[in-house]
């Protein structure tokens, strides 16, 4: 194997192939250096029902080998990288590596200084562990999901960020470190149970502080974050596309006021009860202008208007090229390793394929 670097390089880990949060964490922690086999099923035995899970990117900087873990000599094959490796990861539903024969207990016999990381929507207990679930459920049981939208609409359905993303794949990965450095200073593994039910609500600590004190609604499209506030929006512009607005700060504030001609209105930020006349004056004066207009009548303020673009337009713009926010592989545009570090920088490996004795061979 392609000798690794980067502030993670030393670590071994293995993936089981899955969806969802277990993939991005995996290529977070392999553009950071980490030493990753991914496991999947051979081709012949896939089940065929998964749709492409990103795999051009997702699937990067690390190796795949190909094991079927119903069969006593792959499980054994997997035993045997378990014996060499740091972690690992996994998405199954509760009990399911148990009944492949490849169990925390299983591994953690195997190498006591093993640390299996595991990744669920409910979680590895309570009473819908065991049920079938995806982002947005998850979401609807921590109080995100309600939290968002209009004030007497239905709740949006939002992309799997907050859930498989935020709640998941960044939990996932925190939980793992933290047991490794465990780990290394104990010489005892453990199991990581990352749910996502868990990490979402863990995402709202804020909303849970404020709202006993009143700083926070418990009704969607009434607070200052959820876009009630005329001045953390979004707005139409005359071309039918967007900008966003967020000057929360008083000195912000007057800064789009100002730019937007309406500097004459004594606006009085804090006022509730006035937020929605504002809205509808703002929104008049947005629409006005095309939103690049906007974008460059703003650009040199702090106003925090920005442009809302489209997947297509972002990896153009002048911030995003500056930063290699994005960059372009074998024709595919994709995000940059993230986040960066001052002496150890991630780096974007090719995907490759191995042989599990090969693997087995190369961390003897």
């Amino acid at each position: 194997m392609t000798e690794k670097n980067g502030p993670l390089a030393g670590i071994r880990l293995l993936e089981i192939d899955a969806i969802g949060p277990v993939p991005l964490a995996a290529m977070l922690l392999a553009d950071m250096g980490a030493e990753i086999i991914r496991i999947a099923r051979p081709p012949s035995v896939a089940a065929g029902d998964w749709d492409d899970v990103g795999g051009d990117i997702l699937h990067r900087s690390r190796v795949v080998t190909y094991l079927d873990l119903k069969q006593d000599a792959d499980r054994e094959r997997l035993l045997a990288l378990i014996e060499r490796a740091d972690g690992l990861i996994e998405g199954y539903r509760p009990g399911v590596m148990e009944r492949l024969g490849v169990g925390p207990d299983v591994c953690l016999a195997r190498n006591p200084r093993f640390v299996f990381g595991r990744m669920t929507g409910w979680g590895q207990s309570g009473p819908l562990a065991l049920r079938a679930g995806h982002d947005i459920n998850y979401l609807s049981i921590t109080g995100a999901l309600h939290a968002m939208g209009e004030r007497q609409g239905t709740p949006p359905v939002p992309l799997n960020l907050v859930g498989d993303y935020g709640g998941g794949a960044m939990f996932l990965i925190f939980g793992l470190l933290s047991a490794l450095l465990a780990a290394q200073r104990t010489g005892r593994g453990q199991v990581v149970d990352a749910c996502i039910t868990d990490g979402v609500a863990s995402l709202m600590s804020l909303f849970y502080a404020w709202q006993p004190k009143g700083l926070w609604e418990d009704a969607p499209g009434s607070n200052l974050l959820d876009g009630a506030a005329p001045f953390y929006r979004c707005y139409e512009c005359a071309d039918g596309r967007h900008v966003a607005v967020g000057c929360l700060e008083p000195k912000f504030f007057a800064q789009m006021v100002d730019g937007l001609g309406l500097s004459d209105r004594c606006y009085d930020q804090n006022d509730r009860e006035g937020w929605p006349a504002m809205q509808v004056e703002f929104a008049a004066a947005f629409v006005a202008k095309s939103r690049d207009e906007w974008a460059a009548l703003f650009a040199a303020s702090d106003a925090c208007v920005t442009p809302v673009l489209s997947m297509e337009e972002a990896p153009r713009h002048a911030h995003n090229e500056a930063r290699a926010t994005f960059v372009q592989r074998h024709g595919v545009v994709q995000p940059s390793p993230a986040p960066r570090l001052s002496l150890d920088a991630g780096a974007i490996g090719e995907p490759s394929v191995a042989s599990a004795a090969d693997l087995i061979a190369a961390w003897s």
